[in-house]
């Protein structure tokens, strides 16, 4: 029996008639927001060049917006709506302890690196 995909996008308030559809209303979405993404990349607008938490506020923008992409990616042409909660549950667990290692990761060498420079001095040799 051939399991049905759901054909709608954004919680339900776009619904289409096909697999075909969806996937080409998905690939528009996914081209404006890139767009939008190129635009701000080459305009870099003066307001959001301003620091926000240690950032600059088109960076969070980058960043949000490459977020966005990757879960409607996932979601959509990776069938993830359509798995059960436990298999959506471990993807995203692991990738956000992934990345929160990774953050770990680079603080540590950043932080060894960073001594170097200031003082010169090697305080561990691998």
């Amino acid at each position: 029996m051939a399991h049905a995909h759901k054909l709608e996008i954004f919680r339900g308030l776009v619904k289409f008639k096909s697999n075909t559809q969806k996937i080409w209303g998905v690939l528009i979405f996914l081209t404006i927001v890139t767009a939008v993404e190129v635009g701000l990349g080459i305009y870099k607008p003066e307001p959001l060049l301003h620091k926000f938490l240690g950032m600059k506020t088109l960076n969070w923008i980058f960043i949000i917006l490459t977020l966005v992409k990757a879960y409607y990616i996932t979601w959509d042409f990776m069938h993830m709506r359509d798995e059960v909660k436990a298999l959506k549950r471990m993807v995203v667990w692991t990738a956000i302890f992934l990345i929160l290692y990774l953050i770990f990761i680079l603080l540590q060498e950043g932080g060894y690196i960073e001594g170097i420079y200031s003082t010169g001095y090697i305080k561990r040799d691998f």
